[in-house]
């Protein structure tokens, strides 16, 4: 949902986030314009945990960088109208900020995870992939619980999104990004009960 007509910066929505006036609110920027996510529910909250945790735990054994969740993101000091809150994120160790930030991180991440939530679309989602691949990320997952899949989303040729679903019976890899990661779909999905 589109908040105000008014175009706003990184800056603003860091003084709105430290603002008691939107305690516990989520928003994210995109070319300006601000949008509000709901707070996430338990089965978010258990995908997120649940994926995170195995990425995380391969990350810090082979030492590839950091794994982080709901952690602000920008591309870059010229472009300061745009900043995601991906549910997952990882940064190659070349990648991470230093010294550490005290806000968001002015890099995008090299692969950003979001999981679409019960009052969310699909598309939605897949704009979010969209501006973050156009803005830097190598590589976007979108978690579609209602389906036990995942939208591996890369950038195509043609600017728009190249997508491949991986089901209950596939693996996800990491690529290139994360050489060597692989995950048995339906292990992300234990955490959902029917």
């Amino acid at each position: 949902m589109t908040v105000k007509e008014k175009l706003y910066t990184v800056d603003d929505l860091w003084a709105m986030e430290h603002d008691p006036a939107y305690e516990g609110r989520y928003f994210y920027l995109i070319d300006g314009m601000l949008f509000e996510d709901e707070m996430p529910g338990r089965t978010h909250g258990r995908l997120a945990i649940k994926l995170g945790r195995y990425l995380d735990e391969f990350v810090e054994s082979h030492d590839l960088g950091e794994v982080t969740s709901e952690t602000g993101y920008y591309p870059d000091e010229d472009t300061r109208d745009t900043l995601l809150l991906p549910d997952i994120a990882f940064q190659r160790s070349e990648s991470v900020p230093q010294p550490e930030p005290a806000g968001y991180v002015q890099a995008m991440p090299d692969l950003a995870v979001e999981i679409v939530s019960p009052n969310d679309t699909l598309a939605k989602a897949r704009r979010k992939a969209q501006v973050y691949l156009h803005n830097g990320t190598s590589l976007v997952w979108i978690v579609r619980p209602n389906q036990r899949g995942i939208d591996v989303c890369r950038a195509a040729d043609d600017g728009g999104l190249q997508i491949d679903f991986v089901g209950q019976g596939d693996r996800l890899s990491g690529e290139d990004i994360l050489p060597g990661f692989e995950l048995e779909v339906s292990k992300i999905f234990a955490v959902i009960r029917d």
